[in-house]
């Protein structure tokens, strides 16, 4: 996930949750908190405890984030964050509990007369390539519901588009022939044949890893023919930390209705 895609991220969840961007470039955004995502994202309970128990003013923080440090042209104070960090995984996270799913409808302009909506599915995953070093990237898909077509980068495409909760009244969407759930089973095939095709030279170094730090941990019980329980528990916790997996999650999607 590049700098620009995290940068897109913020803004459409920080719109999308009625928190106000007071500003920033293309490189760093700073927002105003409502009181119900600072008390998400924040880690400040007893900030808030405090003020529910005097009824005390409320005062949410506002945030600057910091998107792509090496290409801010001035100094500015704020936290940087990036894929992978600990902040952008609470966010994915503060997504899936402010709901997983949406449905959109494209804006039209007011004086146009019978705009027709075509329905598409766009799901965001994430691919995590797991072992004692983890790897993740973000894919973005979406499906046209009518004709199959699929897209890359979805997500950054709706972010040059006007989007609203409610269809206009002079906007019609039209009735999707491919079912969601067929075109999620596509979506999924997408992501699981990028996988394959993939370089996955990283899990072999891993076994690799794995096999050297299993031979250390033999040379220190050589000789000994009955390994006592540590041996086993230190065996086992190689093979869990070296064990090569890849985790394909889905961090949201919806139906959005465009032109």
């Amino acid at each position: 996930m590049y700098p620009q895609q995290v940068h897109n991220f913020l803004q459409q969840f920080f719109t999308e949750n009625n928190c106000p961007i007071l500003g920033g470039n293309e490189h760093c955004i700073t927002v105003q908190l409502t009181i119900d995502m600072d008390k998400r994202i924040m880690n400040r309970p007893f900030y808030w405890q405090y003020v529910e128990a005097t009824n005390g003013e409320p005062c949410p923080a506002q945030v600057t984030f910091i998107t792509d440090q090496n290409k801010l042209e001035e100094k500015i104070v704020g936290e940087v964050i990036h894929f992978g960090s600990p902040r952008l995984n609470q966010l994915f996270q503060a997504t899936k509990g402010l709901g997983a799913f949406v449905q959109m409808f494209e804006k039209v302009n007011k004086f146009a007369t019978n705009s027709l909506l075509t329905p598409w599915l766009g799901v965001n995953y994430k691919v995590s390539y797991c072992s004692d070093q983890t790897k993740e990237m973000l894919y973005s898909f979406g499906i046209n519901l009518m004709t199959g077509e699929i897209i890359e980068d979805f997500q950054e495409s709706l972010c040059h588009i006007d989007l609203d909760s409610v269809n206009s009244e002079d906007a019609f969407q039209v009735q999707y022939i491919i079912k969601p759930i067929r075109a999620l089973q596509r979506l999924d095939a997408k992501v699981e044949n990028l996988i394959q095709q993939d370089d996955h030279t990283w899990a072999e170094e891993a076994r690799k890893r794995w096999k050297r730090s299993q031979r250390v941990l033999d040379y220190f019980y050589e000789g000994v023919e009955e390994k006592p329980e540590c041996y086993e528990i230190e065996k086992k916790a190689l093979e869990e930390q070296y064990d090569a997996k890849i985790r394909i999650e889905i961090v949201n999607g919806g139906l959005f209705y465009l032109t």
